[in-house]
Parts: C-alpha cells; sequence; structure tokens
C-alpha cells in the first residue's frame, strides 16, 4: 500500500494505491459512510465487473447505484443531466460523497455533477482503468463534451479521496490497458526520461499483467501528478500546462472520429505524442533520432502514432479547425505542447495553425 497526497492546502486529499483496495473498501471509505448509505456511480461494463465486490464489501452501508450506459458518448449534457436529476430523486444531502466507480469518462461526469448538486458534494474517485488511475482522477478536471469539442464544459473540482485498486486492471480488455499506457509514457515524456526508459523495458510486462510493473507504473504517474497539480493547479503558471502533451493533436483526432469507440482517449493521445514529437523535429526543436525513439515506442506498445492508424483521413486543414476550438487557446493563439528532446516538453505559444494543417498533410511515414 502506498499513499501520495495532493497538498492543495485545505483542499489537500490523498490518493491510495493498493491491490485489492476494493474489498477493503469499508476501511478506506469509512470517513464517507457515516450516514450508512453510499450513492455510486458507475456505467454497464463496470458494474457488472466490480459493484458487487464494492457491495459485499461495505457490507452494511447501503449502496444506492446510478448505472449510465458505456463509453465516451456518455460524457454528454444529457446525461449529466440524467445523473443530476437521479442525485436529486436520491434527496442527497450536501455533505454526502458521491463515489465515481469506474474509467476517466464517469470519473469526468460525475465529478462534474458533484461541482453543481447543491452547489457541491464531496466525490471520491475509485478509478478502475489504466487511464483514469494514472490521470483523469487525480487534480480535478471534470467535464463533459459538446458539438464544439472535448472537455469544454467543466469545472476544476477536487475529489476528497482517490481510491486506486491496480487489481481491477484484470478485468478490462487488452486495449484498453494499452490506451491507458499511453498516459503512462507520457510521464516519462514531460519531465522524466529515467522513467521513459523504464517504460521501453517494462511496458511489454505491464501490458502482460505483471503487478509489479503496474503498480510502479501507477504509483510514478500518479506521484508525478500530483506534484504538478500542487504547484498549478487550475493551470495558471503554464506548469499544468505540460500533463497536455499529445491532447491538442489527439483531441482533434478524437472529434473527428465523433468520441466514438473508433479512437479511444489514450490512443488519440498516442498519437498526439506521436506527432508532436515528429512536428518538434521538424521545427528543428528535437533530434530527429528521438522523435523515432518515440514514434517506435508506441508502435512496439501497439497504439496508433499517425493520424491514420489513428483511422483519421481528414486534411490537415479539417484537424486545424477542431484545434481552433481549443480550450486553451488565448488571443487566438493554441498553445501546442512540443519538446527539445525525451523529457524536455514545453509550451510553444508561437505555432500557427496553418503551420500544424501543413505539417499533418505531409505526415505519411
Amino acid at each position: 500500500m502506498s499513499i501520495v497526497t495532493v497538498g492543495l492546502a485545505s483542499r489537500s486529499y490523498d490518493i491510495l494505491v493498493a491491490n485489492d483496495a476494493l474489498a477493503d473498501a469499508a476501511r478506506h471509505l469509512a470517513p464517507w459512510t457515516g450516514k450508512g448509505r453510499l450513492i455510486v456511480v458507475t456505467d454497464t461494463n463496470v458494474a457488472a465487473s466490480h459493484l458487487a465486490t464494492l457491495t459485499t464489501a461495505l457490507g452494511s452501508v447501503r449502496i444506492d447505484p446510478i448505472i449510465l450506459p458505456a463509453g465516451e458518448s456518455t460524457k454528454s449534457w444529457a446525461h449529466l443531466e440524467q445523473l443530476c436529476d437521479a442525485l436529486l430523486a436520491l434527496e442527497i444531502e450536501r455533505s454526502e460523497a458521491i463515489v465515481a466507480l469506474g474509467g476517466g469518462v464517469i470519473g469526468d461526469l460525475t465529478g462534474f455533477a458533484a461541482s453543481i448538486v447543491k452547489r457541491g458534494c464531496p466525490v471520491v474517485q475509485i478509478p478502475t482503468t489504466l487511464l483514469s488511475q494514472v490521470d483523469s482522477s487525480v487534480g480535478g478536471k471534470t467535464a463533459i463534451n459538446t458539438r464544439a469539442g472535448k472537455n469544454l464544459i467543466g469545472a476544476f473540482y477536487q475529489p476528497s479521496f482517490v481510491l486506486i485498486d491496480p487489481a481491477t486492471l484484470d478485468t478490462l480488455p487488452i486495449r484498453e490497458v494499452r490506451a491507458g499506457y499511453a498516459e503512462v509514457v507520457k510521464y516519462g515524456l514531460i519531465d522524466n526520461p529515467e522513467f521513459f526508459a523504464w517504460c521501453e523495458a517494462n511496458g511489454p510486462a505491464l501490458l502482460a499483467g505483471d503487478a509489479t510493473a503496474r503498480t510502479h507504473a501507477i504509483e510514478t504517474s500518479v506521484r508525478a501528478k500530483a506534484a504538478i497539480v500542487g504547484e498549478d493547479e487550475r493551470e495558471t503558471s503554464g506548469r499544468r500546462a505540460l500533463l497536455n502533451l499529445g491532447h491538442t493533436f489527439g483531441h482533434a483526432l478524437e472529434a473527428e472520429t465523433g468520441y466514438s469507440d473508433v479512437l479511444l482517449h489514450g490512443e488519440a493521445v498516442a498519437a498526439g505524442m506521436a506527432i508532436a514529437f515528429r512536428f518538434s523535429a521538424a521545427r528543428g526543436l528535437c533530434s530527429e533520432k528521438d522523435a523515432a525513439i518515440v514514434t517506435a515506442h508506441l508502435q512496439t506498445m501497439g497504439l496508433p502514432t499517425r493520424a491514420r492508424t489513428a483511422h483519421v483521413t481528414a486534411s490537415g486543414k479539417t484537424l486545424a479547425a477542431h484545434m481552433a476550438h481549443d480550450k486553451k487557446r488565448e488571443s487566438g493563439t493554441v498553445p501546442f505542447l512540443l519538446a527539445r528532446g525525451i523529457g524536455q516538453t514545453f509550451v510553444d505559444k508561437t505555432v500557427t495553425l496553418a503551420e500544424v494543417a501543413d505539417f499533418l498533410d505531409n505526415d505519411e511515414g
């Protein structure tokens, strides 16, 4: 068992990482079960795999489940309304915690609902996918998608506690584990080349189910994210923006595929990171060798590294148009996360969308 603290003064909270933590939920969730019940938001897939374990673990604590459809399309106005109505129908009190049991979609949607129902209820995150365990459950970014783009409606709303049980990954399809791995390797590419080297050596074992590799990857990732969030909770200093490596390109790919299961979020991020490194090399910022190493590793791990391998055939101009809606845009400029090398990511505000469009049209490999 390990505990990582996100340091935010009076709003600090712990992330607990422990194998089989879900089966010991009564102990870990005791501070939020004093009213004798927990409202648990989950989706159809996760409910089938883990809701019974949580219910049994909590014993006499009553579980009021709200079960939503699985998939990215659930991060929508319609399902936000459905969730809020369900919470109110259960007569939730402001002091009652809402538990988000699931992946990034459930975590984002539930966190946003918790931020607005009765002007704010505590939320406990129990992430069950690798992507949500290493990234989206930590840091308080909550949101839904709209026609204009991904995560454009939301709030910064920190959880009260995050409970991570790596054993829940055993029920995931390998594609979901691969998608989550993209967010793991991201931390190495941002500012930790030693961790990237660890990923190169241990990534295949992680995908194969090695418990030690998975736990190390999760702990390293959440420690890195907790440190960044503690320094820059709302991306005001620029430090937290580094976590968006691959996301500006990736979100454009997701938009083009209609936020569907054609392209999972982590797959889009993987392609986005590889594109960002090749674009950096094209601009003379990093070496062609580093860009090739990043692309090769992600390919080895079975992840897409270009628009076409992410099932996107749109023109560069079309993809750049999606980027124009990026929520980080300021004064008409979209900031891009580029790199001077592996572990040397930085924010570049000098890139034009025309330049990006031209590059994408020629990034065929």
